[in-house]
């Protein structure tokens, strides 16, 4: 066994023993897990939209967007998506990890400061990593003294809490909004937290992910045509990958117009987040991600796997996607779902908990 191989071993190892090391598993029971807050990956719009597409276009792009992966649908969703966020322009990248790269590898350049909340999600972590900008975290949820550049989630994937985007809006700052789990949800247009707060004039640009509320896959970045046409031409993570298949365009476009169309899908939602929080004891919000804190490793997995067992599909999120000590169940509410299936959860978890207290 060579060194190198010896390292590797050791460190699985000690992710083992804390409790930490990952399984890769396939959905199974009621889904209480994904961000398909809306029920739309299986919607039929979508998916014979797709399934025609994939016809009509290939299953591949053949090559960047620059070269010969440019294709009239991806115009064709941008200025779709751009209308829905109420931006000049859009431009779309193979997934928000990515887009997040994109904008603040990009925009943000030496001599340049950067806030970004200690609770962002890692790509927005590791695109003011990349860039050349001196990076200040300040505390989450807080308002930074802020003059440079100020980056935040919308609606935090771990902790279900919204940003305090007016206040942010109010700063003055060049405010860069991920919107990953509010675009499709809040909003009367279903565009997101930028909408339903009103500061959509304060914002620089937003990133919104396809692959969650929409039900698709890739992300959007929204913004003024000057900033959309400086990512073409500078943004890395665009100009040097694949594009995406042709026909998740069409899919998503389908997901536009099902968001448009069935506004009760988001109210739904928002009301069954309500009704779930109210059965677990918790603070009232309509945020469809709900953190249920259990604080050790190896109790949370303990926990996720029984109600696993129990046919409902919930995850254990330890460190470091989530601070030390604050393991937890990251619970997401659906559309599809019925009070009926939220009070049988709420009461096997009770009865799992006491069983692992």
């Amino acid at each position: 066994m060579s060194q190198f191989e010896e390292r590797v071993k050791a460190h699985l190892v000690e992710l083992e023993q804390a409790g930490l090391r990952r399984t890769l598993r396939a959905p199974r029971g009621i889904d209480l897990s994904s961000n398909d807050y809306l029920g739309l990956a299986n919607h039929p719009c979508v998916v014979e939209r797709m399934s025609a597409a994939v016809k009509e276009l290939g299953a591949g792009s053949t090559g960047s967007r620059l070269l010969r992966g440019q294709r009239e649908c991806f115009e064709a969703v941008e200025h779709k998506f751009a209308a829905f966020k109420g931006t000049e322009r859009a431009l779309y990248f193979s997934s928000g990890y990515l887009a997040n790269l994109a904008v603040l590898s990009t925009f943000c350049e030496k001599g340049d400061v950067v806030y970004s909340d200690e609770f962002n999600h890692a790509s927005i972590v590791d695109g003011v990593r990349l860039s050349s900008a001196e990076r200040v975290i300040y505390p989450h949820g807080t308002v930074p003294d802020a003059k440079g550049f100020v980056t935040t989630e919308s609606l935090f994937s771990m902790d279900g809490d919204f940003a305090p985007l007016r206040e942010l809006a109010a700063t003055g700052a060049t405010l860069m909004v991920d919107e990953a789990h509010a675009v499709g949800i809040f909003g009367d247009r279903g565009s997101g937290l930028i909408e339903e707060t009103g500061v959509s004039k304060d914002v620089f640009v937003s990133i919104n992910t396809a692959g969650k509320a929409l039900g698709v896959s890739g992300a959007f970045v929204a913004g003024p045509e000057w900033a959309i046409e400086y990512l073409i031409q500078r943004a890395r993570p665009f100009i040097f990958s694949t594009a995406a298949p042709p026909a998740v365009a069409a899919a998503i476009e389908a997901a536009l117009d099902v968001i448009a169309a069935e506004p009760e899908r988001s109210a739904r939602l928002r009301a069954l987040a309500r009704y779930l929080r109210q059965r677990l004891g918790m603070p009232e919000s309509d945020s469809p991600i709900i953190p249920y804190i259990l604080g050790e490793n190896r109790r949370a997995v303990a926990v996720a796997e029984r109600l696993q067992a129990e046919g409902f599909d919930v995850r254990a999120i330890r460190p470091p996607t989530v601070p030390p000590g604050t393991a937890r169940l990251r619970i997401s509410v659906h559309a599809n779902l019925t009070e009926e299936i939220l009070d049988r959860f709420a009461k096997t978890l009770e009865t799992v908990c006491r069983d692992f207290s």
